[in-house]
């Protein structure tokens, strides 16, 4: 376990190394694979021809594969056997890499635990799950054998500080009355949906004028709204890997400075250095 940006990434490479045996990465999206790749590519010399891409994209087991846990576990029913994931249970695999390793308990998803390996390795930044199941990883997966807090690679200097701050916003008369009859399932999308936040949101880009900002929500009609008041570009699901990957650069480079994610971008981020 490992804060975000803090070199999960470049640890799964180090196992690769010192295991020295065919592996396979399983990611949470097919641009998570592109930077898996991406990243074996600058840091190691393996040869290009020994990296496969196992997506919808593409069909390719190679001494090392990385694939996604949708492809893994895709069927075309419910009752339906998995397509592909009798092909990699079919490898003898010398190591297998679960990146964001606390999805696993999830009930489709278990099944990729039961790939054939003599080594499994878990990477995360947080072992948390809404279903309470993270302690599920343990047994899917073996004990956690490294845990360091963010604050701690903070102080050393191996992560960016981080400095939060809460802004609170009321809500209108209107608002809360829409607040206080809807279910209770509702109220936290009412509340979040404030209509306030995009007059906070102008406030603080216009102190923020010559930073590099990034927007990220969770309901994508506020992400819309948002974007389109700000003539921002905004990533959801929806939009193809290509042009996702294409904006996530233009954004590292600096040539975007606005962009407006919708939780598809949780993968955006790069090491982190002070």
């Amino acid at each position: 376990m490992l804060p975000c940006g803090a070199g999960k990434t470049l640890i799964g490479l180090g196992v690769m190394e010192k295991v020295g045996a065919h592996t396979l990465i399983v990611a949470t999206n097919t641009a998570a694979v592109h930077q898996w790749i991406s990243e074996m590519q600058d840091k190691t010399d393996i040869p290009a021809e020994a990296i496969g891409e196992y997506t919808g994209d593409k069909k390719e087991i190679q001494p090392i594969t990385v694939t996604t846990y949708q492809a893994l576990t895709y069927r075309k029913s419910r009752e339906s056997e998995f397509v592909h994931l009798g092909l990699f249970n079919a490898r003898n695999w010398g190591l297998v890499v679960y990146d964001e390793v606390h999805l696993l308990p999830a009930p489709v998803f278990r099944a990729t635990a039961d790939i054939q390996a003599r080594r499994r390795l878990g990477l995360t930044a947080t072992l948390v799950r809404e279903d309470g199941h993270e302690t599920d990883v343990f047994t899917l997966i073996g004990p956690k054998k490294y845990d360091v807090p963010w604050r701690d690679l903070e102080k050393q200097g191996w992560i960016a500080t981080a400095t939060c701050t809460e802004v609170r916003l009321p809500l209108s008369t209107e608002r809360r009355l829409e607040y206080a009859t809807a279910p209770q399932r509702e109220k936290y999308r009412v509340a979040a949906e404030n209509p306030l936040k995009l007059d906070a949101t102008e406030a603080l880009l216009a102190r923020h004028r010559d930073d590099q900002v990034l927007i990220i929500g969770q309901y994508l009609e506020q992400l819309e709204q948002i974007a389109q008041r700000f003539a921002a570009p905004l990533i959801t699901g929806k939009l193809p890997n290509r042009d996702r990957e294409r904006l996530y650069q233009q954004f590292r480079q600096g040539d975007v400075k606005l962009l407006v994610v919708s939780k598809v971008a949780q993968l955006l981020h790069r090491p982190a250095r002070r």
